[in-house]
């Protein structure tokens, strides 16, 4: 994925005229959205997961016609390697519960570098268990 950019690409406009600015995990869904609506016509965006483990969790999307679930994440300088794992795995197993989730994809958008060893953790995560698959992939 060429995130970085599409981002730079972005703030290089006609006549001075506005833009997506990529500064949050907000910013990157909208740009996201976008970008999944040219090739899917089915999205369900912030789709509730079934509660697990006394919490409700949302979904960023889903494109229920392919099974697939995508978990969006923007790092930020308070963010450590630790933290971003913990998260992830949290998603991971509950996001398994939605009954239309087989493929769970989780992109992760650090353009700062916050993230030490990305590589260690795309490749801690991703995997396939009892016909869930997960792909971790860290995005700079």
């Amino acid at each position: 994925m060429r995130l970085k950019t599409v981002a730079r690409q972005l703030k290089i406009r006609r006549g001075a005229r506005p833009t997506l600015e990529l500064e949050d995990e907000y910013d990157f869904q909208d740009l996201f959205h976008s970008l999944l609506r040219i090739f899917f016509d089915d999205i369900r965006a912030e789709e509730w997961v079934p509660s697990y483990a006394g919490g409700h969790s949302r979904i960023d999307f889903i494109l229920p016609a392919h099974s697939v679930a995508i978990e969006l994440k923007h790092s930020r300088p308070s963010m450590n390697a630790r933290e971003l794992g913990d998260q992830l795995i949290i998603d991971i197993v509950k996001y398994r519960e939605h009954k239309d989730v087989r493929i769970l994809v989780c992109l992760v958008f650090d353009p700062a570098g916050h993230i030490s060893n990305p590589v260690g953790i795309e490749t801690d995560l991703t995997g396939v268990n009892d016909n869930y698959s997960v792909w971790v992939k860290i995005l700079n």
